[in-house]
Parts: structure tokens; sequence; C-alpha cells
């Protein structure tokens, strides 16, 4: 097995600094944008070379748009608050000009305009390094597919990152540029943070417009990830916004993420879930590192004065089986939208779960969106009783790369590991992932922290809190 590996020890300096900090050396005219760049592409090679995290590397459009960055700074006219700082787009979100592939080996989406997320951020001066991989339509909470075959965890190249962010989160972790945008309709953004020992941000659904419409409706939600929670709060404040291309948006506006008071921790009361749903195949089975990680997470907390509780979720039958009913109907859903001759090259696990979605019914789903009503009322009723809920950011550890499961635990399919995630998107609540602790054995480990609906600006003052302990 491959020595672990500390994904920013050979980076070069200017590719650690992280994007609060690249825009405070660029007005000082400490740093260059131009030089920014060719260092982010350079690592993004690099890093590509060692654990496959693009798709593409788009150097030309990068060093112009760079350019470009650099002439404003030089004339004190920056285009906004990310101007010249190097970004990535997962190869799910439409970038203008370009070919959304989604992982597939399917015929790509020629990309007419960009995605509102994207449009936010170029419009705020982001330079964009490049496109990472997902898995198949981001189906699961890996990151290997047709297109790209397997991206690898720079902690361990002979483990899993995770996914379906999966690429965004090894490009944070290694420093192939400083803001990374996710998506996350399961776990997609907390779960790959998690393996790779950064941070991740869930927001509140609809917060971050979305277009077009995810196939897996309304579990999606687009993020930011990065290195600290000072960068996910600026990536995340510019991509907040509203866009009438997406209806299913909030209409009423979010409170700014970037102006809400530090959160000192002293008599802040946390309520403490300690353990994964069950359901029809779910354990609710947390491996002994990961708890006691958090269960030394929690004495930290305890010592700088916070209150802790613990809190079981509100009762739901079977909620894995109630997120099957959305997950696996969108997957039905999104496959329906390719021809016929190109089912045969689909993930053999996609197809699978699209064939149990095509099972459904229109009243199975009706039913099951009612059942989500019910969980997510619930849901905001136990936060409303609590300035937050705290719980492991995944159950499980960093596992074999081209699994779905860890080896050997039995399980059939990754939702019955990701038990911390899911419930939170069928909830739509904000819930951020930070680095607890990195592990003897070399692996990070996280800690995820969940707030109530909007609520994004004080998820993100308590992680930044947290991450300071």
């Amino acid at each position: 097995m491959a020595q672990p590996f500390d994904p920013l020890n050979d980076a070069d300096d200017l590719c650690r600094l992280t994007a609060t900090a690249l825009i405070q050396l660029y007005a000082k005219g400490e740093a260059s944008p131009v030089e920014v760049t060719c260092a982010g592409l350079a690592r993004a090679e690099a890093v590509q070379s060692r654990f496959n995290a693009f798709v593409r590397i788009e150097h030309e459009p990068a060093m112009a748009a760079a350019a470009l960055s650099e002439q404003r700074w030089k004339a004190g006219k920056p285009l906004g608050p990310l101007d010249g700082v190097p970004t990535t787009i997962k190869d799910i979100v439409w970038v203008k000009g370009g070919l959304a592939r989604f992982g597939s080996r399917a015929p790509g989406m020629a990309c007419a305009e960009d995605a509102p997320s994207v449009a936010l951020l170029r419009e705020a001066g982001a330079v964009f390094l490049g496109i990472t991989t997902t898995p198949e339509f981001g189906w699961k909470a890996l990151t290997d597919s047709p297109l790209t075959g397997v991206t690898r965890n720079p902690w361990n190249p002979d483990l899993t990152p995770a996914g379906s962010s999966g690429g965004a989160a090894v490009a944070a972790a290694t420093g192939a540029g400083a803001l990374h945008l996710g998506t996350d309709g399961g776990g997609s953004i907390r779960i790959p943070s998690a393996f790779t020992g950064i941070t991740g941000h869930k927001p509140t659904f609809s917060r971050v417009p979305a277009y077009p419409a995810s196939a897996f409706g309304t579990v999606a939600h687009i993020g930011p990830m990065t290195r600290t929670v000072a960068d996910a709060q600026l990536m995340l404040q510019v991509m907040s916004g509203r866009d009438f291309r997406d209806w299913y948006q909030n209409p009423l506006s979010f409170a700014p993420v970037d102006t809400v008071p530090p959160a000192h921790l002293k008599g802040l009361r946390f309520g403490v879930w300690e353990k994964p749903p069950g359901g029809r195949a779910s354990t609710g089975h947390v491996d002994a590192a990961v708890a006691a990680a958090f269960g030394r997470a929690l004495a930290r907390l305890e010592q700088a004065g916070a209150v802790l509780e613990p809190v079981t979720l509100p009762p739901e039958e079977d909620l894995l089986g109630l997120f099957h009913l959305h997950w696996f109907s969108g997957a039905a859903a999104r496959l329906a939208m390719l021809p016929p001759s190109a089912l045969a090259d689909i993930d053999p696990g996609l197809r699978e779960i699209a064939a149990e979605g095509e099972m459904m019914s229109a009243v199975d789903l009706i039913r099951a969106q009612n059942r989500r009503a019910a969980f997510g009322a619930a849901f905001d009723r136990l936060l409303a009783g609590y300035d937050a809920i705290l719980s492991p950011a995944c159950a499980v550890l960093p596992f074999a790369v081209g699994e779905e499961v860890p080896p050997g635990s039995g399980l059939r399919r990754w939702t019955e590991w990701a038990g911390f995630s899911y419930p939170v998107n069928l909830a739509q609540a904000p819930a951020s992932v930070i680095r607890s602790e990195i592990l003897p054995e070399g692996l990070p480990v996280g800690l995820q922290i969940i707030g109530p609906r909007g609520e994004d600006g004080r998820v993100l003052a308590i992680a930044a809190s947290i991450q300071a302990v």
C-alpha cells in the first residue's frame, strides 16, 4: 500500500494561499493573478497525473482571464471579490462554451450559457482552471466513471476521495485552485470533504440558484469546497443570488453569510447526533475510529464551554427507503433523457438503481414527497431548539478505490454508509463539514455542523469557531 501523503507537502507557496489571502495580496500589489494562475495550472497538471481529479485543464482561457484580472488590479478596479482567484467547476455544472460530459461516455451537452453559479463566480472575477471529475451523472458518493476512470485520494492513492464531488475535493486538498464548485444530492460535497480533509458546505436549498434543474429534484444542492471556512463563506456569498431560470428558488432574500458575527462557543447549545438512521438496508454502524474522533471533538467543545445534548432524528419508519424513492426515481429520469444507444455504456450501478426507480409509480413518489414534508418539518422543529446539530461527517473512513461500499462491510449501496448525509438533503438544511483531526494512520476525519434552513451564515460562523478550536 502507498504511504500516506500530505496533499500540500510539495505544493508551490502560491498554491497554498487561500482566496482571502490572495485578494489581500492582489490589493497590495504583492501577488500577481498571472503568476498565481500559472502556478495553479502547473499544480493541476501535477495533481492530474497522480490522482486524476480533472476532466480537462483550461490553460489558454485561464491565462487570458488572469491577464485581464491583473490589468484590473493594476488599475485599482477589480471586477469583484474573487478577481483573479483560481477556481474549478465540477463536470455537472454548465460552463459557457464548454461541453458538459457528466462523467459519461454518452453524448455531452454543449453549454450555450453559464449555469447561474458559474455566471456569478465569473462576474466576481474568478479564473477557471478546469473541470473536475464526477461519477456518471453524480449518482454515487464515489468518484469513478466510464469517462474518466478512477479519482484517487491524495492522502493515500489506494483509497477513494469519495464523491460525487471527488475531483473538486482532491483539487482543493492539493492546492490546485483555491475555490471549487461542488454539488450535493446526498452528501456529494460533505463526504469527499471529510475524506480529503477540506471544508465543504451544502447550502440551504435554493440559496445558490441552479439551472438546468437537476433530474434528482429538490434534494440537489450547489455549494463551495475550499480549504478554510472563510473561503467557503466568501464563495457562498458570491454564489447566493436570485436567478429567474431557477423556478425552484425561494423568491425571498436569504440573509448574507458574510455579515454574521463570530460565534463564541461558550454557552452555545449543540444537539449531538451520534448514530445514522436505520432502514431496510442501513446498519446504523459507525466505524470505531470515526466514533472515537467524534468523541474527542465533543470533548474539545465541552472544554470550550459548549453545552452538548444527545438528539435523535425525527421518527421516520424507513428514512433510507424514503431517500431511495427520491434518488432512484431521479436516476431513472436522468437515463430516460439519453438515446437508447448510449445505455449500454452506462455505469452498471447507475443502471441498477435506475431500473428500481422505473418500478416506482407516481403514487409512490407523491406519498414519498408527503413523508418527506413531514420529516422536514420535524427536522426544522428539532433544529429550532439548538444553535446547531453536530455529527460525524461520515460513518466510515476512506476505503479502497473502485468499490461502492467498504470491502467486507456486507453493505450493498453507497447510501447505506452515507446516513449522516442524505437526511440533511431531505430536510434541505445547511450543513458544513470541517476537518476534525488527522488520525494516526494518516487519514483525515471530519465533523458536520447542521443548522436551520436559511441560517448558512450562522452555520459557517460556528464552523469557523470550531475549526479554530
